[in-house]
Parts: C-alpha cells; structure tokens; sequence
C-alpha cells in the first residue's frame, strides 16, 4: 500500500506540470482508498484461504473481526466513493484507469487466474503497476511514454519479488492449493525465474534515461542498485539443486522492496533537480 501511493505520487510529480498541492493531495488519497478497496476485496472473496495460511489467518475476516458480507459491502462503497470523487476532483482518464486497476486486481488476478496458474503473479502484477500512470493522468489527462517506463519498472520487478516470498511460504500456498510456482513447478525452477526476472530489470530500469525522462543523477546508483539485485538472485540459484536457502530468499524479497523504493526516489531526486 504504501508503495502504491508514493509511485502514484511520484507519477504525479515527474509529469512536470505544475503541482496544484491540493489536488495533488485529494487525488493521491482517493487513489489510496481505491488501492484500499481492492485489498477489501480480494480478502473478501480469499477468506477461505486466508483462514489455513500463516501468512493472512490474522486479517479481519478470518480472525472473526469483520464479516465477510460486510467487508464485500464496505469493498464495494470504497471503490465506488474513490473513482466517483476521482473523476469529481480531477479527471475522468483518472477515474477510468483506477476502475480499472481495482477491477483487474479483483477479476483477472484474485478470481481468475490466483488459483488456476502459476503465472498469476506475472499478469495480475499489472494492477500493481498501475498506480504512477493514473498518479500521471491525475496531473496530465493524458498517457505518454514515460508513465509507461515507470508501469514496466514495476510490472517486472513483482515476480521475482512475489516469489522470493512465495519460496520460503511454499508450505502456506500448498495447503491453501495456490499453485504458486514453488508449489506448481518446484524450488529449481522458481529460482530460475526468480534469477531471469532480475536480469531484466537492467533493461527495463535504463528506459526512462533512453527516452530522456531522467538523467545521470536516476541512472548511475540505479544500474549499481541493479546489479546487486541481480547477484543476490544467483546466489540462490546458485545454492544446492532443488534446494534454497531461505536467508537468502528472504533477503531477495526485503532488498527488493528496498530497491523498488529507492529507484522511484531517485527518479523523483531526478526530476526536481
């Protein structure tokens, strides 16, 4: 949540229009009470499995602090009171796009694909990816390239962050039946992937200075950043056949946090110097 709203922020700010504080506040926290209303949402409808995972069996429906009715009706004012009051206070591409970004996390990733493919992570991680592109529209109306580098930073970062969990939380997905690709595919494989999906990030991070939206102040500590992303990733590859060393995997998921964050400071470092 709180990366949601600071990238939304930082898609506001980097669009170098001129910043009305105001607006600026309303429609970062109406995006974050959208955000809000598809975590609602999604523990609604994954209540069931909520309840067997040590990873979510104390949320509020599964601890018995919220029923499960009325987290859908509360799931569904909020969505409704963000994207009505969004399209009030700033523009109607705004409100489109988070409409959107709640109904693709609920419908395509929560209902559709979490538990039927491993690859549930891969697609639904657009709605994760999303936020700095209405933060964008909230200040432009309009959707240009340079959201669109920022959307693809995030989009390929979440799978090799979401499986470094999902590795040493393997045993919750098998008895919850999430075919998480630990669970579907094995260890080897997920560190494979968890490995490709860094490499990636090399490519992906050097967008925004290839089109000219940031400058050696973002590029530099990124690409160092990076590479060490990249490094702790073969370490577990690395490490015994069919096995993982779950410091390490853990130590993938918490640096990637940290580097997502980071890169996004840099960019906005860059933008206002």
């Amino acid at each position: 949540m709180s990366l949601v709203i600071f990238t939304c922020a930082v898609g506001y700010i980097t669009s170098n229009t001129t910043i009305e504080t105001l607006n600026a506040i309303i429609g970062i926290i109406l995006v974050a009470i959208g955000a809000g209303a598809a975590g609602c949402l999604n523990m609604w409808y994954d209540s069931d499995i909520d309840a067997v995972m040590t990873r979510t069996c104390l949320r509020p429906i599964p601890t018995g602090k919220i029923a499960k009715n009325y987290a859908l009706i509360y799931g569904i004012v909020l969505t409704i009171l963000s994207v009505v009051l969004l399209n009030h206070f700033t523009n109607t591409l705004s409100a489109a796009l988070l409409l959107f970004t709640i109904l693709f996390y609920i419908f395509v990733y929560t209902i559709w694909l979490k538990r039927k493919t491993p690859q549930n992570i891969v697609i639904g991680g657009a709605a994760g990816a999303l936020p700095p592109i209405i933060g964008w529209t909230i200040a432009t109306n309009t959707i240009s390239v340079e959201p669109i580098s920022l959307f693809l930073i995030i989009f390929f970062w979440t799978p090799s962050h979401f499986w470094a969990l999902s590795l040493y939380k393997a045993s919750d997905y098998k008895k919850a039946n999430i075919p998480m690709l630990p669970v579907s595919d094995g260890i080897e494989k997920t560190k494979i992937h968890i490995f490709i999906y860094s490499l990636l990030m090399m490519p992906v991070v050097l967008l925004p200075y290839l089109i000219n939206f940031a400058g050696l102040i973002y590029l530099i500590p990124t690409i160092i950043l990076t590479i060490y992303y990249n490094y702790i990733c073969y370490e577990l590859l690395n490490f015994k056949k069919n096995k993982f060393d779950t410091k390490k995997a853990k130590k993938i998921f918490t640096y990637s946090i940290f580097y997502l964050f980071i890169i996004f400071v840099l960019l906005l470092a860059d933008s206002l110097i």
